[in-house]
Parts: structure tokens; C-alpha cells; sequence
């Protein structure tokens, strides 16, 4: 019954990974989130069966029935990342009553909102306000609705989200005028203090910290060595030390790990 389940929610995962794409190639650019989706290269609006979600990549080869224009790899990983998450979500967090349906549907929200994070700070190199601000207040509200709790609340975990926004990223953003760190990862780090809770909020960020830097030296290592011979390579522009990468999706990783497999790395979650 489970498996079965799993395939809907995976599907609806497809269907939400697709209206993601729209909201985050449409956001603050003045276009509707409701209007027509159409090519970006011939301008054709495009037909019900263009818009299957992931399907439709596939059998079109990755490419518009029109102009041939190729189709940016984004929509079908979108879409496939997110009906993963989706599955994931319900094998981490099975609903055997109203309550666990009601936990279900908030983690999916949640991760809906750090799909369009990811996906348009890897973009943009930003993090919008109106986006973080949602995660973040969504997060805290949930702490006074013990409906929403999967783990037990505490105090400290009220106190979590200022704690891992002052410490250490608002001080970093400060302290160097926004050349080390932006504002925006720590908005983002206000949102998993609240969303995870202190201890847990702890090890998503020192998680995201590892994570970051592991790729970010992986990727100047890979660059150095094949030398931008590569399109893959060769798009990434000339990486240095000082280069900028978005911090955010990293900060998201570690919190979806920590949320999934309920990783302590300070050992804190025993304590509080």
C-alpha cells in the first residue's frame, strides 16, 4: 500500500516540480505565474501535451516540436528532483492518521519553497526576500501548532532561528560588507533554526558548510585540471578562490539530510 501511495505522491511531485519551473522562471519579471507557458525561443504557446511533466521532455528529445530550440535541462530536473523529495517525504514521514497527513502536507510546502530557493540562487546568485520571509514565518508558525510537530519542541528551538541568524551569519554579512557571506543565506538560516530547531538547525548549517566546501574545491580542482576544455567545465567561467557561488542550496541540502536523517552532529538533540 505503501509503494502504491508512493507512486501518486511521486507523481504529484512531477505535477509541482513543473509549477515550480513557472515560478521560478517567472518570478520578478513583471510576467503572471498564471498566464501560458510557450517557447522562449519561437514564442509558440505550447499545447497540454508539451506540458507533461517530464514526459514530455523525453519523447520531444529535449527539444520545442517548432523551432527545435533546445529545452533547458532545469524543467525535467526540477521535476523529477521534486517528485523524489515528494516520496522521500512520505517514506520519512508515513501518514497513518490525520495528523501525519497534516505533517506531510507542511514538509511538502516547505520543500516546494527551498526548490524555488535552490533553483533560483543557482540562477541568480539571490535569494528572494518574499520567498525566505515565507520559509522562515511558515517555520516559526509551525513551533505554536503542535499538530506540525514530527519531534518534540522546545524552548531553545524558539530561540533557534535569531541564534543561527546571528551566529555566525548576520556577523559574517556585517563584518564583511557582503564580500564573505550574503544577507540572504542569513534570512535562509533564520528559516532552518526555526524549521529544524536548535539542535538540529546546528547541524544543517555546519552540514551545509561542509558540503559547500567540499564542491566548491572539487570544482576548482576539476576546472584546473581540464582546463575549460569542457562545456560543462567551460560554463562554469573562470573559478578562482574569490569567485562567487551560491551558498544557499547547500545551506538546503544539509537541511533536507538533517530532516530525513535526522543527522546530530553536536550530539545537542540528547541534551535539549
Amino acid at each position: 500500500m505503501i509503494f502504491i501511495t508512493g507512486i501518486f505522491v511521486f507523481i504529484f511531485g512531477l505535477i509541482v516540480g513543473s509549477f515550480l519551473n513557472v515560478v521560478i522562471l517567472r518570478y520578478n519579471t513583471g510576467t503572471t505565474i498564471g498566464g501560458r507557458s510557450y517557447c522562449f525561443s519561437c514564442g509558440k504557446t505550447l499545447h497540454w501535451y508539451e506540458l507533461i511533466p517530464l514526459l514530455s521532455f523525453l519523447i520531444q528529445l529535449g527539444k520545442c516540436r517548432s523551432c527545435k530550440a533546445k529545452i533547458s535541462w532545469q524543467y525535467p530536473l526540477v521535476e523529477l528532483s521534486t517528485g523524489i523529495l515528494f516520496a522521500l517525504t512520505l517514506l520519512s514521514f508515513p501518514v497513518f492518521s490525520s495528523r501525519d497527513l497534516f505533517i506531510l502536507f507542511f514538509y511538502l510546502i516547505i520543500e516546494s519553497i527551498l526548490i524555488v530557493i535552490t533553483v533560483y540562487d543557482l540562477r541568480h546568485k539571490i535569494i528572494p526576500d518574499a520567498l525566505v520571509y515565507t520559509f522562515a514565518f511558515l517555520s516559526l508558525g509551525a513551533i505554536f501548532v503542535p499538530a506540525l510537530h514530527a519531534t518534540r519542541y522546545t524552548f531553545y528551538d524558539l530561540l533557534a532561528g535569531p541564534i543561527l541568524f546571528l551566529f555566525p551569519f548576520f556577523l559574517l554579512w556585517f563584518i564583511s560588507k557582503g564580500r564573505w557571506m550574503g544577507l540572504g543565506d542569513a534570512k535562509l538560516s533564520l528559516g532552518i533554526g526555526w524549521f529544524l530547531g536548535l539542535a538540529y538547525g546546528i547541524s544543517a548549517i555546519i552540514l551545509g558548510f561542509w558540503i559547500g566546501a567540499g564542491v566548491s574545491l572539487l570544482l576548482l580542482l576539476v576546472q584546473k585540471i581540464a582546463k575549460g576544455k569542457t562545456p560543462l567545465i567551460s560554463g562554469l567561467g573562470n573559478l578562482t578562490m574569490k569567485s562567487e557561488i551560491p551558498f544557499g542550496p547547500f545551506l538546503i541540502l544539509g537541511a533536507l539530510l538533517v530532516l530525513f536523517l535526522r543527522i546530530d552532529i553536536t550530539g545537542l538533540a540528547n541534551l535539549l
